[in-house]
C-alpha cells in the first residue's frame, strides 16, 4: 500500500527537483503524486520551463512538454497546467479529476495561508485527525498574517478544538474552544467549550466554571433541555403503525 504502482516504464536518470519541499521526483508518477498531495500549497513556481525540459528529456514526454509550453507561452493559469500534467498521465479517473478540479477552482483566488487553512479543513472532515491540528498547529506557529482578521484564527482554534474532542482529548478540546470564543466571541462556540469542559472536568469544578459566566449558565441550561428532549423522544413506546411503517419500508428499499 506505500508503494507507488508504475503506469509508465520510464524512470528519470536525473531526477527533477521540488525546491520548495526539497524531493526529488524519478516518475510521472511522482509527479502526479506530489501535485495532488500538494493542491493546497501549489503555487507559480511550478510552471517553469526546467519541468519542461525534464519530462521531455528524462521521460520522453514530448507532447506533454508542448502543451506545458503552449500554457507558459499563453500565460495561462497554474490551474490550467496541473490538470494536463494530470490528465495526460491517465493515472486518475475522471471523478478524481473533477474533485481536483474543484478544490483547485475553489483554491485560485485563495491567500497562502487560507488554502493552508482549507487543507486542514478538508483532513478534518475526513477525519484524518492528527494531520489536521498539525496543520492547524503550523499556521499557529508562523508569524501573524496580517491579511486575514482575528476571527481567521479564532476559527482555527475552534476547529482544533473539534479535531481534540473527536481524539477525546476533551482538556485540550476545552482550551482551543475558549481561545476561539474569546477571539471570535461567538457564542455558539461555547456549547462544545462546555461540554468537552463537562467531559474531563469533576462536577464540582464544573459548577464553579458555570458560576463564572452568567452565558455559560444560559447555554448550560439550553444544552440540558435538549438533551432531555432528545431522551424523551428515545424513550417514547413504539406503536404497531411504527412497526408496520418500518416493515413498509424496508421492503421498499429492498425491491
Amino acid at each position: 500500500m506505500g508503494s507507488l504502482i508504475l503506469c509508465h516504464r520510464k524512470h528519470a536518470v536525473r531526477p527533477y527537483d521540488i525546491t520548495r519541499i526539497h524531493r526529488k521526483i524519478y516518475t510521472i508518477e511522482e509527479l502526479c503524486y506530489y501535485l495532488c498531495n500538494n493542491l493546497y500549497l501549489i503555487d507559480y513556481t511550478i510552471m517553469n520551463e526546467q519541468l519542461c525540459l525534464w519530462l521531455e528529456e528524462e521521460l520522453e514526454l514530448q507532447h506533454l512538454a508542448e502543451m506545458l509550453r503552449d500554457i507558459l507561452r499563453t500565460k495561462g493559469s497554474i490551474e490550467k497546467f496541473v490538470l494536463t500534467i494530470l490528465s495526460d498521465s491517465n493515472i486518475y479517473s475522471e471523478t478524481e479529476m473533477i474533485r481536483i478540479q474543484n478544490v483547485l477552482e475553489r483554491l485560485k483566488n485563495q491567500k497562502d495561508i487560507e488554502r493552508q487553512k482549507y487543507k486542514g479543513d478538508n483532513l478534518l472532515e475526513s477525519g484524518e485527525l492528527e494531520e489536521a491540528i498539525l496543520v492547524y498547529q503550523s499556521i499557529l506557529n508562523q508569524e501573524k498574517d496580517e491579511s486575514v482578521d482575528d476571527k481567521f484564527y479564532g476559527h482555527i482554534y475552534a476547529n482544533m478544538g473539534a479535531a481534540y474532542g473527536k481524539l477525546f482529548l476533551y482538556q485540550e478540546s476545552a482550551r482551543m474552544y475558549d481561545r476561539a470564543f474569546l477571539i471570535c466571541g461567538d457564542v455558539s462556540m461555547l456549547e462544545p467549550y462546555l461540554y468537552a469542559s463537562y467531559r474531563y472536568m469533576s462536577m464540582e469544578e464544573y459548577h464553579i466554571l458555570l458560576t463564572k459566566n452568567e452565558t455559560y449558565m444560559e447555554v448550560n441550561e439550553k444544552m440540558r433541555q435538549r438533551c432531555d428532549e432528545i431522551r424523551k423522544e428515545t424513550e417514547k413506546p413504539y406503536t404497531f403503525q411504527d412497526l408496520e411503517d418500518w416493515k413498509y419500508q424496508y421492503r421498499r428499499s429492498h425491491i
